[in-house]
């Protein structure tokens, strides 16, 4: 039973999904102890389209829990995709396939990036929302790549 709970809680203390670079951040609110809040931009590339790389916003929660990684973060988050060079394919691209995943809580939340493909319109859509096991939430946000050609030499 030790086992299984060391294993369970490995498991769940494991990063989820790719790393993010961060680019940038602004502090939003002074703590006396441990790190200020903030708003974090991230950059990924979508592991399945390259020439596309995903520019996210979201808060950070500071503070001696934000600092020890035991705060939830805000479920807000805001999310740009732009095609920085020409678009190909690695495999088929399901509907709703997960982009990219962090954790926002020690546990039981998420922020997740999936991607949708527009056949009609020719057109990547990114979707960011967070979910929890037992409550998700509906704040989410989108963003659109028509894909289009990329000029030769760039």
């Amino acid at each position: 039973m030790r086992k299984l709970l060391l294993v369970a809680v490995t498991l769940i203390t494991l990063p989820l999904g790719a790393m993010a670079e961060e680019i940038g951040q602004v502090s939003t609110v002074f703590k006396w102890l441990g790190p200020n809040d903030k708003i974090v931009v991230e950059a990924f590339d979508d592991p399945k389209v390259s020439g596309v790389t995903c520019y996210l916003s979201r808060a950070k929660t500071g503070g001696v829990k934000g600092g020890l990684g035991l705060a939830e973060d805000r479920a807000e988050a805001s999310i740009a995709c732009r095609q920085v060079g020409p678009i190909s394919f690695a495999g088929e691209l399901k509907d709703g396939d997960e982009v990219f995943r962090e954790r926002t809580s020690l546990v039981f939340k998420t922020m997740q990036v999936v991607r949708f493909f527009d056949q009609k319109r020719n057109t990547l859509v990114y979707l960011v929302y967070s979910d929890r096991i037992i409550e998700g939430s509906p704040q989410n946000a989108v963003t659109a790549i028509p894909i289009l050609p990329w000029p030769k030499g760039s």
